[in-house]
């Protein structure tokens, strides 16, 4: 086994409807993240319905990040095995399923089944769509479609709220859910129009593999999602992390395993060892886990210690993810035309710990111009690379592994965002608690009840130093597995005789 993937040719354009393929990708990518960042519009009127609260309710959004995360790699690798065409298509399904069933559910528990069923389902549109891009589009091509990629996605989790809280206001939470099922019901009839893609091998399932990275991946962001509720030394959430852990040890020993016995296994880890393809993966999740905090809970900020209304802070959010609708295609024509994509992940990675080291500027009652400057800059990191990232990662592996690969950069996103929006929630906490006294009044202050402006201020100061801290780190990381190598020179190749650099060896060293 090889101690890193060979970069591969990128496989030719597919001569099947690449424009029907891409339109059928772009709607599941536009309303997937749509309805994960939408539905926590409809909670309130989710519980007041069903005699709902506490867990229970945050599972109907918790419960579709842990579903989808921890079946993205599976999704991915079962479309190089039987189709990724096929793969879609089974996603698509599953997921306007678990939609309806979400908006006909009598009962909190059901409703929350529903959603892990469509979570399942919305992993294989994501893994298995952005494989079949990369199976049917090439060179420039390939990079354009994915920055459109990029940007569809920034925009469904952008105006997702929004859109979601218009529909729940003017028709009611299970009219909005019938309003996504229906979009999944567009996307399962275009899939039978699409060209198969598949690997050049015989389908060979890794169950033991399938089954100890869902287990233990599931169990572990269970327990990280328990963490900041619970406690961090609780059972409740030492038990699950424990038991998450030890499955993916297994998992990784069953990969080893089957690597070195010739199987097909779910992960090739020899792409862990590829530096580009490790340096691509470590850059989305720190696209991710320098922008979800501020997404996420600056509204909540905003709200609790200058007064700001909902829609206000909404709209000053859109200083933050206006860059990211914009600029992924700008992104994509600047690697176009010849400038390295790794100098644009490290500028990204660089401009969004700027971004949040700004922000430190946060204080009560502080005006949108002045929140101007760090949101922008935020945006701008993340809308650079955010639509180059799958392009150039997918041309680090060869034509039967971009299923997988892509699965597996889907699972380090999605997993990104669930755990982010933990950590810098129990952060804020950490922060909070010694300042307030008290464990409770500190939750209901990051929660947005007001009060304690100055504390509430300086634990915010604190976590943003972190993460800009965190985001130079992964920046100075990033620079050193993208950095140009030469090329490996074998026993017979005489040290006088230059070594030609293929086309997707070049595109590593960017």
């Amino acid at each position: 086994m090889p101690t890193e993937t060979a970069p591969q040719a990128p496989q030719p354009i597919r001569r099947g409807r690449p424009v029907l393929t891409l339109l059928v990708v772009l709607l599941g990518m536009l309303t997937l993240p749509m309805a994960m960042s939408g539905t926590t519009v409809a909670l309130p009127r989710i519980g007041s319905d069903l005699d709902a609260s506490g867990a229970a309710l945050q599972w109907v959004v918790v419960g579709y990040f842990l579903a989808a995360s921890s079946f993205m790699l599976v999704a991915g690798s079962l479309g190089d095995l039987f189709g990724r065409r096929r793969v879609l298509t089974a996603g698509a399904a599953v997921y306007a399923a678990g939609t309806l069933a979400s908006a006909f559910a009598p009962h909190i528990l059901l409703l929350d089944a529903a959603r892990l069923l469509s979570g399942v389902g919305a992993a294989g549109v994501m893994a298995s769509g952005g494989s079949l891009l990369a199976a049917t589009y090439a060179g420039a091509a390939r990079t354009r479609v994915f920055a459109a990629l990029g940007t569809t996605a920034g925009v469904g989790l952008a105006i997702g709220p929004t859109f979601s809280g218009w529909m729940v206001d003017g028709l009611g939470w299970r009219p909005t859910f019938l309003v996504f099922a229906a979009a999944g019901a567009v996307i399962l009839t275009g899939t039978r129009f699409l060209a198969e893609s598949r690997a050049d091998t015989r389908p060979r399932v890794d169950k033991a593999g399938a089954a100890t990275f869902i287990g233990g991946l599931s169990l572990t962001l269970f327990a990280v999602t328990q963490g900041s509720k619970s406690g961090w030394a609780a059972p409740g959430t030492l038990l699950p992390l424990a038991a998450g852990l030890a499955l993916l040890t297994a998992f990784v020993r069953v990969e080893k395993h089957l690597s070195a016995t010739g199987g097909r296994p779910i992960l090739d880890l020899s792409l862990a060892r590829n530096p580009a393809f490790l340096g691509w993966t470590i850059g989305s999740f720190g696209l991710g886990a320098g922008t979800t905090g501020v997404l996420v809970f600056l509204p909540t900020y905003l709200q609790g210690t200058s007064g700001t209304t909902a829609r206000d802070a909404g709209l000053i959010l859109l200083l933050m993810t206006v860059p990211v609708l914009a600029l992924p295609p700008l992104g994509a024509r600047l690697v176009n035309r010849g400038v390295p994509a790794r100098h644009l992940l490290v500028l990204s990675l660089l401009l969004i710990g700027a971004g949040n080291a700004w922000l430190t500027t946060l204080h009560p009652g502080i005006s949108t111009a002045a929140l101007a400057g760090p949101l922008l800059t935020i945006g701008t990191g993340q809308g650079l690379s955010v639509g180059i990232i799958d392009a150039q990662a997918l041309g680090m592996v060869g034509p039967a592994q971009v299923g997988m690969a892509s699965g597996f950069l889907n699972t380090v996103r999605g997993g990104t965002g669930a755990v982010m929006l933990t950590v810098f929630g129990a952060l804020l906490l950490a922060f909070l608690e010694p300042r307030v006294g008290s464990a409770e009044l500190a939750g209901r202050i990051t929660a947005g009840a007001g009060g304690h402006a100055t504390a509430f201020t300086e634990a915010w100061q604190i976590t943003l130093w972190t993460v800009a801290g965190l985001s130079a780190c992964l920046a100075l990381l990033v620079h050193a597995l993208l950095r140009p190598r030469p090329p490996r020179r074998t026993a017979e190749t005489p040290k006088t005789t230059p070594v030609a650099l293929s086309e997707p060896t070049t595109a590593q060293t960017h």
